[in-house]
């Protein structure tokens, strides 16, 4: 008996705001017939957009309320409505998001008064159930008609306000229009930087180089001495000039990606990180991997810019002594997590790198989790999809 009646109460915790949603619902006719009539005779049509937001928010109300029930998240998938009052309009009335709330609404005024049966269950399941069940020995017959109740509202609630496969696709259009365009500022700024970086540090040197050898051309038939300085140090302008090639590179893509493949460069990362003169140890922990096909390029590239600014991130302004690295391959892709036990509170306005990290990765259709309450522990996570 007892454990029924708790099981009646979480349902009727989750039925009593469903109660008071039902019968705001019912007052907020009164504004749809305002909407209605304000866009019959045009003069209000400019209400239409502002009803449907509202709209939207009492329907994300309802969706987080129903995914509390069920542990299960009802994505949203709205066109953002902005601009003009033509295009608040045009947006608002062509958004699948729209339809699908609508017709919730109306569902909802049919079946939103069921919800209000769980008023006469707890008196008459008290008494019922208490004889039947708690003298008789019997199964309780009426409280868990509350938790059927509750259970069928969230499975009707979840199945109305679910986003229709259009507006799935609408939403996802707009994302990749938005991480096309992350992706194509960030592939410009990496441009300018190769540019600065081979201006201001190679291209330097090869004309310094170019001047001493010309130098010690000249020089080499009148003062053999002063020309074999010369090409001492030319031949040092030009190691300088290599090496600064090399960086480069390694900014592009690392060539240690392509010879011992991502846990491998990590590793030595890693090992570059703990060797700093005791900077930050690094631990790292491969699974999957090393037994699974390599993924794409991109993919890896992504992977290791992404723990290499992690790391730089820790190692400067977490104030960790320790970080931890996991590389995992999934289902569906590859995860890569880094853990520092410094101050946390990383915030992407505070020049921590994260919005290049975010920019990265959601140029590839990832995703990128963030924890990093104050006092620590500072955890990003990224998940890259591809095909094993």
């Amino acid at each position: 008996m007892r454990t029924t009646v708790r099981r009646a109460a979480r349902a009727t915790a989750h039925l009593v705001p469903a109660v008071a949603m039902a019968f705001g619902s019912y007052l907020f006719v009164t504004v749809l017939l305002i909407t209605a009539t304000g866009a019959v005779t045009v003069v209000g049509i400019w209400l239409l957009p502002e009803t449907v937001l509202l709209i939207r928010r009492i329907a994300g109300a309802k969706r987080r309320l129903t995914a509390a029930r069920t542990g299960r998240e009802i994505p949203e998938a709205y066109l953002p409505v902005t601009g003009s009052v033509r295009e608040r309009l045009r947006t608002a009335v062509r958004d699948p998001g729209t339809l699908t709330d609508a017709r919730w609404l109306a569902a909802h005024y049919g079946y939103g008064w069921l919800t209000v049966l769980v008023v006469p269950l707890w008196p008459a399941g008290l008494v019922v159930d208490g004889v039947w069940c708690g003298l008789l020995g019997r199964e309780a017959l009426v409280l868990p008609l509350i938790v059927r109740l509750a259970d069928a509202e969230a499975r009707w609630s979840a199945a109305l306000l679910r986003p229709s496969p259009k507006a799935l696709l609408a939403r996802r259009v707009e994302r990749l229009t938005a991480t096309r365009a992350d992706a194509v500022a960030a592939h410009g700024s990496e441009l300018r930087r190769i540019e600065r970086d081979l201006h201001d540090g190679t291209q330097a040197r090869l004309v310094a180089l170019s001047m001493r050898i010309g130098l010690a051309r000249r020089a080499y038939g009148t003062d053999p001495e002063t020309a074999r300085k010369l090409l001492a140090d030319a031949q040092d302008q030009a190691e300088e000039a290599l090496t600064e090639l090399r960086h480069v590179v390694r900014a592009i893509h690392p060539p240690i990606l392509t010879d011992r493949g991502l846990a491998g460069a990590v590793r030595a990362l890693a090992a570059r990180w703990g060797g700093r003169g005791g900077g930050l140890p690094v631990t790292v922990r491969a699974d999957g991997l090393p037994d699974a096909p390599r993924p794409p390029a991109a993919v890896e590239a992504a992977a290791y810019f992404v723990i290499a600014e992690a790391l730089t991130n820790a190692a400067k302004h977490s104030g960790s002594d320790r970080a931890e690295v996991l590389l995992a391959r999934t289902r569906t892709g590859l995860r890569a997590r880094v853990r520092d036990e410094g101050r946390g509170g990383a915030d992407d306005s505070a020049g921590s790198g994260l919005p290049g990290i975010r920019r990265r990765v959601a140029a590839l259709d990832g995703t990128v989790r963030v924890t990093s309450p104050v006092g620590g522990p500072t955890v990003i996570e990224v998940e890259l999809p591809c095909a094993w």
